[in-house]
């Protein structure tokens, strides 16, 4: 049976300017295809410049009119990522929409960031937060959402405190799940003290459910040479429509949770059985992001790690 597409109509956000990370394949890209026919302007910052090309090619396909730079970002090193947050913040326009969606997932050995911290957190967290950080003046003056794409993975497990970067001990599995949950906590503490502090941002979470994307594909520079197991399930179970979304009803979450139709603070994602597949709706939060305790402390914990820093801290 051919599966029903899902409707969701966004807000008109013409003249409004969006970044979004990983948007070079998979679920990025169809996020930020979605703003562009919309109308949005669009900043997808890419590690690979023949891959953000090639974004832009198939962007321009169904919104040929559409505005899009690629400036370089490698998240996994703070420094490319300060690089361009000098970058635009010289180019001074505001920013009125960030969603964090670029990540890796559980590469078989240990690896690291340049910096040194494990890939997972560094690239899905401590980049984003880096990021965040120094692109607060054009966010403030855009008054932007901000978007952090965790994961189902994010429903269990717990942040690893005794060994956030994975030095004594590497499973892949739990890094992950360390790497989303923190996103999420520090996402939801990032809402609290814009709200606190008159920042003038504001941000939610979205999660994608489970869909065939690259994350769990063949990535020979991450030491996995060919797809896992995983993947292929997933790839036949999305086929069938059962119990797995496309990339692109996996974009849907995350394209509602950057609108003003979703409230700051919350959690989007699938809405189907399991909430792994479906249309989007609001979801209560993972019990690993309710702790608020926990929040400020991966709070403090990652402004020191990614040397972040933000107006109430100096």
């Amino acid at each position: 049976m051919p599966r029903r597409p899902i409707h969701l109509d966004l807000p008109d956000p013409t003249g409004r300017r969006a970044l979004v990370t990983g948007a070079s394949d998979g679920i990025g890209l169809h996020i930020a295809a979605r703003l562009a026919e919309a109308g949005a302007d669009l900043v997808l910052p890419v590690r690979n410049a023949a891959k953000g090309e090639a974004a832009v090619a198939r962007i321009r396909a169904t919104a040929p009119r559409a505005s899009i730079a690629t400036p370089a970002l490698d998240l996994s090193s703070l420094d490319s990522v300060a690089a361009l947050g000098e970058r635009l913040r010289d180019e001074g326009a505001p920013l009125h929409l960030l969603i964090g969606n670029a990540g890796v997932m559980t590469p078989p050995e240990r690896r690291t960031t340049a910096d040194g911290h494990e890939l997972q957190l560094g690239t899905n967290h401590l980049g984003h937060v880096a990021l965040v950080a120094g692109l607060l003046p054009l966010l403030r003056a855009g008054s932007a959402r901000i978007v952090l794409q965790i994961s189902v993975a994010a429903a269990r497990g717990s942040v690893l405190w005794d060994d956030l970067d994975q030095q004594r001990s590497y499973d892949g599995a739990r890094a992950y799940r360390s790497s989303k949950i923190a996103s999420g906590l520090w996402g939801l503490e990032l809402d609290r003290r814009s709200r606190a502090h008159g920042w003038g941002v504001t941000a939610a979470l979205a999660h994608p459910g489970i869909a065939p994307t690259s994350l769990l594909a063949a990535r020979p520079e991450l030491g996995r040479s060919r797809d896992t197991a995983s993947v292929r399930v997933i790839r036949a179970l999305s086929r069938r429509g059962v119990l797995a979304g496309t990339p692109e009803s996996a974009a849907l979450p995350a394209l509602l949770a950057a609108t003003a139709l979703a409230a700051p603070g919350r959690m989007y994602g699938p809405s189907g059985p399991g909430h792994t597949a479906g249309a989007p709706a609001e979801q209560a939060l993972y019990r690993p992001l309710r702790s608020e305790a926990d929040a400020r402390r991966i709070w403090a914990v990652s402004a020191e790690l990614a040397g972040a820093r933000f107006p109430d801290e100096g």
